[in-house]
């Protein structure tokens, strides 16, 4: 269930959703309570956020991929001595620097996203995300 609120008798909802969202200028425990809050106490960021949340489940799994795919192929390979030690290495970082400027596409894309609601937006996106572990 997802729930948006901004008052004090908004908080145990939110607590108790699967993901919710707060005003900027709502309560504070209405703040505290969210997983989510909207800074610039728009509504109209929700679907972009949405959005956005999906795009990045949608890197993730393709970082998961491919980590998982490369470690598959290539950790063999050098665990049987097919690969030497310091290929492996130039391999494993290469790696890495796939998966990050995968991720970093989703930057781009945010600020095309901006760019197409409102030119003149400032740069900040609007969000704060609180920590699932809080």
């Amino acid at each position: 269930m997802v729930a948006v609120g901004d008052g004090i008798n908004d908080a145990p909802l939110l607590r108790g959703a699967d993901v919710a969202v707060a005003m900027g200028r709502g309560s504070a425990l209405a703040q505290t309570s969210a997983d989510l809050i909207l800074v610039r106490d728009s509504i109209e960021e929700l679907p972009r956020t949405v959005e956005l949340a999906r795009r990045t489940q949608r890197v993730i799994r393709q970082n998961l991929a491919w980590s998982i795919g490369y470690n598959l192929a290539a950790l063999p390979l050098a665990a049987l001595g097919f690969v030497p030690p310091w290929l492996a290495a130039i391999g494993m970082s290469l790696s890495s620097v796939v998966v990050v400027l995968n991720a970093m596409r989703l930057s781009r894309g945010r600020r095309r996203m901006r760019s197409a609601a409102c030119p003149s937006a400032p740069s900040p996106s609007g969000l704060r995300w609180r920590s699932s572990t809080s």
